[in-house]
């Protein structure tokens, strides 16, 4: 894990932590304006714990970079419009009006705040700040080995899966040959049984008809007899 001032040196190291504004919080609360969406130099100033002076010299040196996260003058009618939004909210929320800048207004995001505690030498606050967020990461890479562990391990043991597999292909291979043929002899045993029950309905009609000569037979000789007993 690289020091804490590494930060402070690397842009490009900035701009990688700059979505972690819940660091913030993590550290010591940030109190917003009414809008919950941006901070004045003074506020900026108190959650650091150092003077205004050093915020507006930090802006002025690093103004660009600040102006890219979110940071914003407002001037003349802007600052006019933003003062009125910022009254309403305060008396819908009860709350009291907040002092008003006469000529312009310096305005920061959570997401420009976090940059200057990557920026800000001379203060405990972003110092901390920027520990949490150097930490952060560590623990992520961290959790992102053991990920990487575990799929590995997952993988291994996907390979001997795989190689069981390949050991059980002849004898399923096998089997359903096996069950092949046993599908073969039932299929001939099933011809057999239907012809068996062809031939067996043949022989139930043929005793029918022996039966009927029978009977028939029978009838002749009772007529015999009677005709005897008669002469």
């Amino acid at each position: 894990m690289p020091p804490e001032g590494a930060l402070l040196e690397s842009r490009t190291l900035r701009v990688e932590h700059l979505g972690r504004i819940d660091a913030l919080d993590k550290i010591k609360a940030l109190v917003m304006l009414p809008d919950g969406i941006h901070v004045r130099t003074e506020d900026v100033s108190r959650y650091f714990e150092v003077s205004t002076g050093v915020i507006r010299q930090l802006t002025v040196r690093h103004r660009a970079e600040l102006a890219e996260n979110g940071m914003r003058v407002l001037r003349g009618s802007d600052l006019r419009r933003f003062h009125s939004d910022m009254v309403s909210l305060c008396s819908a929320d009860g709350r009291e009006s907040y002092p008003q800048a006469v000529t312009q207004l310096t305005l920061y995001t959570r997401r420009a705040v976090l940059n200057i505690a990557m920026l800000l030498r001379d203060s405990d606050i972003a110092r901390c700040v920027r520990t949490y967020l150097l930490d952060a990461e560590d623990e992520l890479r961290k959790g992102y080995a053991d990920l990487d562990r575990r799929v590995t391990n997952v993988e291994s043991c996907l390979g001997a899966v795989g190689a069981a597999l390949q050991e059980l292909g002849p004898v399923l291979h096998r089997m359903s040959c096996r069950l092949d043929s046993l599908d073969r002899r039932l299929d001939a045993t099933n011809k057999v049984v239907a012809a068996m029950g062809n031939r067996l309905c043949e022989m139930s009609a043929d005793i029918n008809r022996l039966d009927a000569r029978v009977d028939d037979v029978v009838h002749q000789l009772r007529d015999l007899r009677r005709g005897r007993k008669r002469r």
